[in-house]
């Protein structure tokens, strides 16, 4: 059975780090690619970042401002986020998903092209 499972989430304060992973099984990360989402109070779950399956094709949502990255460890079956210069508006249930490389589908934030969902971590960001 396929799986991610997201940790790392957490209450940080204004200006704060902090790192998310999202743990993989079930499926050969390799050739799967794997995005980034967040469910924020009163807005519609958005893509945060993307990486390709090869960790090459690498893309950020513009309100990232180069305060995010994305990493993977293939070998390891991790992705990683790490969120610098928190923001209250920052706040909220963190998701990784994962698609099968070649996979038809739209954007990379288009959340309708990922099957595969962890359960979500909460990153609560402290004004």
């Amino acid at each position: 059975q396929s799986q991610l499972v997201e940790s790392g989430g957490g209450l940080v304060q204004f200006g704060g780090s902090v790192r998310l992973s999202c743990v993989t099984s079930g499926f050969t990360l390799d050739n799967h690619d794997i995005a980034w989402f967040r469910q924020v109070p009163g807005k519609d779950r958005q893509g945060v970042a993307y990486a390709g399956s090869a960790g090459i094709d690498i893309y950020y949502a513009d309100f990232v401002q180069g305060r995010f990255t994305v990493s993977r460890e293939n070998a390891k079956n991790t992705v990683y986020l790490q969120m610098n210069a928190l923001k209250p508006e920052d706040t909220g249930i963190y998701y990784c998903a994962g698609r099968r490389v070649g996979t038809p589908g739209g954007n990379w934030y288009n959340q309708r092209i990922y099957r595969m969902w962890g359960q979500g971590t909460q990153v609560t960001v402290s004004s």
